[in-house]
């Protein structure tokens, strides 16, 4: 986010890796500020409250993806090309920041505590809206089917995604990937281009 200063974004880098190392309920404001080296009283006139600084990770986490997933569709690309891409840069965009994806799911299931996620909201929406303009490109062209339950593809490409991730240990081992370079890469590449076949397959037109 372009309104964040350097402090702000430092403080966002801190939150969220003790979010993911301690949980949320484990982490203080205090232990925030000492690992940031920063003064408890600047984190709180920065963001008021632990609550509204998990608000402002998952914008500042979110909001540039919306941007790049909406610049996809002025593209001189195809249809087929247009969806890979988004998958592509959705996959990208979720597993670069997996802790983060981890910390929301959580906070959404289970409602623990009053958090404003309108903002975020208007983010899925916003990605939505793009992924909406592809497929009804596609379907104008007759290369996509009409009835395709279009708000129903992210949670595909969601669930694929955390189901290898949360499976972490038992896709290594099958799949031989004995490092963390070799797990990545393998997201990168192949369940990448995995979820990218399943959504097309589910988007042909079989004429």
């Amino acid at each position: 986010m372009s309104d964040c200063n350097d402090k702000q974004i430092l403080i966002l880098h801190v939150a969220e890796k003790l979010f993911a190392e301690k949980g949320f309920d484990g982490t203080s404001i205090r232990d925030i500020s000492k690992e940031a080296k920063i003064n408890i009283a600047m984190v709180s006139y920065y963001f008021g409250s632990k609550e509204k600084l998990l608000e402002r990770l998952i914008l500042f986490r979110t909001n540039d993806l919306k941007v790049q997933l909406e610049n996809i569709f002025n593209e001189q690309l195809t249809s087929f090309e247009k969806i890979d891409k988004f998958i592509e840069l959705y996959i990208d965009k979720i597993d670069s920041n997996r802790h983060m994806y981890q910390i929301l799911h959580f906070e959404i299931s289970y409602k623990k505590r009053a958090i404003d996620l309108a903002s975020f909201t208007a983010v899925k929406n916003g990605n939505l809206v793009s992924l909406t303009k592809i497929i009804e490109e596609g379907q104008a062209q007759n290369v996509f089917k009409k009835d395709v339950n279009i708000p129903l593809i992210t949670p595909v490409i969601l669930g694929t995604y955390f189901n290898f991730h949360t499976n972490k240990p038992y896709f290594a081992e099958i799949l031989n990937l004995n490092s963390d370079e070799k797990y990545d890469q393998y997201i990168k590449n192949e369940l990448t281009k995995h979820i990218q076949q399943t959504i097309k397959s589910l988007l042909i037109n079989e004429k």
